[in-house]
């Protein structure tokens, strides 16, 4: 399949359903070779069947809990011994696991939160720097929340981990600045995803953008030859609404 994407090598994390789900089918249909990540083997399997229907590259599967630091450092040596490069990372995975006041958060539930929202971070950009940097333009995508800057009462771990990811996502973009290497934060907003119908479940899911909708952004940005520095987290509403022509509503 040739596309804007075409002979890239792309890993997408949280690749089993919503977000990350929707950005793996956009990048194989624009051509690029899709490494999916994902906890759960039936739902990788899925993936494949939709990516091989419309003619993509068939994706390399890789069942993966991405709290598994030993996992996710030997996965970047499984990706030299194939590819000898990455151009694309896209880091969608997360959890919210309740929303509590910062005082009811069990420990050990704390702890997890972290190491799914924050740490695996640190963890992919350790063991995926020295492959995005033999790109001619490597690119990472980190899915972010309007948490990060608006946190609000029962939101703490969420926002407080979202927060952190941007804080290292930018601090990894000043050190890698002088090099092809490019880094993206994306806030997706509400979205119809079952981590917004955890957060909100009177919510009707129906007046919510599919995660399906955010596709086309992440190849955009994975395209784009002039990518600057993430001084500001994108926002997939204003980029909606630029394309549009409406004026982007306040997130």
């Amino acid at each position: 399949m040739n596309g804007r994407l075409s002979g890239r090598v792309a890993v997408v994390t949280g690749a089993t359903r919503g977000i990350g789900r929707a950005c793996a089918v956009a990048l194989a249909a624009a051509g690029a070779r899709v490494m999916a990540v994902g906890r759960t083997q039936g739902a990788l399997e899925e993936l494949d069947d939709e990516i091989r229907g419309f003619g993509g590259l068939a994706p390399t599967l890789i069942p993966l809990d991405l709290t598994d630091g030993a996992g996710v450092d030997a996965l970047g040596g499984a990706i030299f011994a194939r590819h000898k490069k990455l151009d694309i990372l896209v880091h969608a995975a997360g959890m919210l696991a309740g929303l509590r006041p910062v005082a009811h958060i069990p420990p050990e539930l704390w702890d997890k939160i972290v190491s799914v929202n924050l740490t695996s971070a640190f963890r992919l950009i350790r063991s995926m720097e020295p492959l995005l940097r033999v790109s001619d333009a490597g690119r990472a995508v980190f899915i972010s929340s309007g948490a990060a800057v608006r946190p609000r009462a029962f939101w703490g771990s969420y926002a407080a981990t979202k927060a952190g990811l941007e804080a290292l996502a930018r601090s990894w973009a000043d050190e890698t600045d002088a090099s092809p290497l490019r880094v993206a934060i994306v806030n997706p907003g509400p979205m119809r995803t079952a981590m917004r119908a955890e957060a909100f479940p009177g919510e009707d899911p129906m007046t919510l953008p599919h995660p399906d909708e955010i596709g086309p952004m992440i190849v955009e940005i994975c395209a784009d030859p002039a990518l600057g520095a993430p001084t500001e987290t994108l926002s997939f509403a204003a980029w909606r609404a630029a394309r549009s022509g409406v004026l982007s509503p306040t997130l």
